[in-house]
């Protein structure tokens, strides 16, 4: 075995063992977990609602591109051999009626509850966070150990059926000389959210206040600090809240899927 294929088996180990720490029941948000492997978004929800949610991915793809699709009833996954779904993430959301009831460590009994759920692995920005530190770029949230800030928008998405509801997005403080860097290096990525939607003034995306994210954790921000937003995967969550969607499980935001897949796989 050369030396590329021991390090692919190395990581693809990582990966798997971190979905075994997950399903054993530890709870911690995922960014620079795995490095090197995709990590992905989930959504599932009843056969009812999966064309609904299907089209609203397809009108929407820069917030929810979708990665891979369950087939009716199973909690597995071509990205993840093996993986099981119910409990492979850290952390997951219930919700009920747009609602999110409760939060657990393993889903099985919630996805028992209907015996059609079809799941959808959404493309994650964490991806291209090890492509960011490899040019230098430091990710705030890794650096010191938090989750990634998200926040709810004004921008709404393109509705479809049912649903819909306004985009979230992700950010990341970056040097000023580094901006046109971060986005080039991230729009090569465009299967896991791609270049950036909005750099600076948070205004203009009807965020106040960055101390005060909607979902994770608040990262410092460095004196000339630009605030970069890319579209994010809790996005699926705010159209089940704005649509009152009756059952749903997601990931918590920053609990994400680690896949088998390599990120040089949406590298293009």
């Amino acid at each position: 075995m050369n030396a590329f294929a021991r390090a692919r088996e190395a990581a693809i180990g990582a990966a798997r063992q971190a979905r075994k720490t997950y399903r054993d029941g530890l709870i911690t948000p995922t960014a620079g977990i795995a490095p090197g492997m995709t990590q992905a978004n989930l959504i599932a929800l009843p056969r009812e609602w999966a064309y609904d949610f299907l089209l609203y991915a397809q009108r929407n793809p820069k917030a929810c591109p979708v990665l891979d699709v369950s087939d009716a009833g199973s909690p597995s996954t071509l990205l993840a051999q093996g993986a099981d779904l119910r409990t492979d993430l850290p952390l997951y959301r219930i919700w009920r009626d747009g609602k999110m009831v409760d939060e657990v460590s393993d889903a099985t009994q919630a996805w028992a509850e209907h015996d059609d759920m079809v799941a959808f692995l959404i493309g994650c920005s964490f991806t291209f966070e090890t492509a960011l530190q490899e040019a230098g770029i430091e990710v705030r949230h890794i650096a010191d150990g938090c989750n990634v800030p998200m926040y709810r928008t004004h921008r709404a998405c393109r509705p479809a059926g049912r649903l819909h509801g306004e985009m979230v997005v992700s950010m990341r403080p970056i040097p000023p000389d580094r901006v046109a860097e971060a986005s080039a290096i991230s729009a090569r990525y465009p299967s896991v959210h791609g270049a950036p939607v909005h750099i600076g003034e948070p205004a203009l995306l009807g965020i106040q206040d960055l101390s005060r994210p909607d979902f994770g954790d608040a990262v410092r921000i460095e004196p000339g600090e630009v605030p970069v937003f890319w579209a994010c995967g809790v996005t699926p969550q705010a159209a089940v809240a704005a649509s009152g969607v009756p059952f749903a499980i997601t990931h918590a935001p920053g609990h994400m899927f680690i896949t088998d897949v390599p990120d040089s796989t949406y590298h293009v």
